[in-house]
């Protein structure tokens, strides 16, 4: 789990898990521009409201998006810190991967020279 300040604790498996369908990815994509009500969520899938609902709830447990009141309408507001955080662990990820590989790439790279260093002097002699 990671956290940032002020922020409760995330479990990214959730997020990650939330964020493996791609009805909610789209949803999150759209969240990302403007709030939008449950109706102007669902337009573009042809999905029932019940359908879009549960995609809605699986977001909101995994903390990406939370549900206002704005007297009949309830608007959903994408949570930007949890994605955040996500953007935090793949940076990280990706530098500790990316750290590995020059240490591969290097030790090929030596083993390369030193088995073509070999390789000419057996066809010196």
């Amino acid at each position: 789990m990671l956290t940032i300040k002020n922020a409760k604790r995330t479990d990214l498996g959730v997020v990650f898990s939330a964020l493996a369908d791609p009805t909610r990815r789209a949803i999150v994509s759209r969240l990302a521009t403007s709030d939008a009500t449950v109706l102007e969520l669902a337009a573009p899938f042809d999905m029932s409201l019940p359908a879009i609902s549960r995609h809605l709830k699986v977001l909101e447990r995994a903390a990406l998006i939370t549900r206002g009141r704005d007297g009949r309408h309830r608007p959903c507001r994408l949570q930007p810190e949890v994605l955040t955080e996500v953007a935090q662990w793949a940076s990280f990820t990706r530098k500790s991967w990316d750290e590995r590989l020059d240490r591969l790439n290097e030790f090929l790279q030596s083993n390369n020279h030193t088995n073509n260093t070999e390789e000419g002097k057996r066809h010196d002699r």
